[in-house]
């Protein structure tokens, strides 16, 4: 039996890119697992990020909620990325795993 294949790297949701004072929450922040370079970010942009949440539901087909986007460009020297998505992802999703897709691939 074939063993299943992972097509996507785990990452982390830090918070939104913020100022001094200001905070924008139509971007956010992402550490992506075994990224520590600004250099290594470049295979990664571009690529779409998922962030899977459980919902409560009365059926069997309301049992996964995703909010997707895309990686925009890199956050400072340190492997941080930032990333769009399509509905800005809840304040209480910060700290959690998001998961980082291994296309569209730009190889």
């Amino acid at each position: 039996m074939a063993q299943s294949v992972r097509l996507y790297t785990k990452g982390r949701f830090l918070g939104f890119k913020r100022g001094k004072r200001n905070q924008y929450e139509n971007t956010s922040l992402i550490r992506i697992e075994g990224v520590s370079t600004k250099e290594e970010t470049d295979f990664y942009l571009g690529k779409r990020v998922a962030f899977v949440t459980s919902r409560k539901g009365k059926s069997d087909d309301d049992k996964v909620n995703v909010i997707w986007g895309r990686i925009t460009r890199s956050h400072g020297n340190s492997g941080i990325v930032r990333a769009k998505f399509k509905h800005n992802l809840p304040p209480s999703a910060m700290g959690s795993i998001v998961r980082v897709m291994m296309y569209p691939s730009n190889i």
